[in-house]
């Protein structure tokens, strides 16, 4: 199937972003995948960076940017009812609350709520954050079939057991694994087959989550419950 929409610049700049979105590229790489020429896959590499596009990971490389997982969040058909319920779970416990769903081995936040005042654990609607730390992470990945989980254990800030755990008791817990002095309690979303496919979170301070409450493991379990039931 012949891909060209007739406008050269466009497709171009739509080949860049095939090849960031497969795996993180250097310039050589973009060069490489997409046959351009080297001073042509650079401009629009950088005019795409520019427009949040694209970005660079910690080693230069080009990867997807901001925008198309703003963008990506935005159409999800789980975030409205998401923003209402991380908006009363944030009113009820007073620390910032989330929704994530996997994409690949990473999970994208599609929805937000910061307390007013206070510490915040701020995580903006469309960032992308890594499969292996954190509780939501072990959420997302505790109901995976063995092979995947296998791949997204590896140097992961938990293990297997701790999957274990999560399965058991049905909500997830961690204390400086994505960051340092943060804490954070998930929960899984189920869709009408029982298959888990969102977390439900609340994080903050370290020591207001150090060890989570009958009050705040309830609130958090009922949340994710609710949204459960409306998915």
């Amino acid at each position: 199937m012949d891909k060209s929409s007739g406008v050269g610049v466009l497709d171009k700049a739509v080949s860049i972003l095939d090849a960031v979105a497969e795996q993180p590229c250097s310039l050589a790489d973009l060069v490489r995948v997409t046959g351009l020429t080297r001073p042509t896959a650079h401009r629009l590499a950088l005019a795409l960076e520019h427009h949040l596009m694209v970005a660079r990971d910690p080693t230069g490389h080009f990867v997807i940017g901001p925008a198309p997982m703003t963008w990506a969040a935005a159409g999800d058909d789980l975030r409205p009812r998401a923003e209402q319920i991380v908006t009363e779970l944030r009113d009820a416990t007073g620390l910032s609350a989330q929704v994530y769903r996997r994409v690949g081995d990473e999970r994208l936040c599609i929805a937000a709520a910061e307390p007013a005042t206070g510490l915040r654990d701020t995580v903006p609607v469309g960032s992308l954050l890594t499969l292996r730390a954190g509780s939501a992470a072990q959420v997302l990945v505790a109901w995976l079939p063995d092979p995947e989980i296998d791949t997204l254990i590896r140097g992961a800030a938990y293990r297997r057991a701790d999957l274990q755990t999560v399965r058991h008791r049905g909500w997830a817990h961690s204390l400086g694994q994505r960051e340092p002095g943060v804490g954070s309690l998930s929960a899984p979303v189920h869709d009408s087959h029982g298959r888990v496919v969102a977390a439900v979170s609340i994080s903050g301070p370290q020591d207001r989550l150090a060890r989570p409450g009958a009050a705040q493991r309830r609130l958090l379990v009922d949340a994710a419950l609710r949204l459960s039931t409306r998915t």
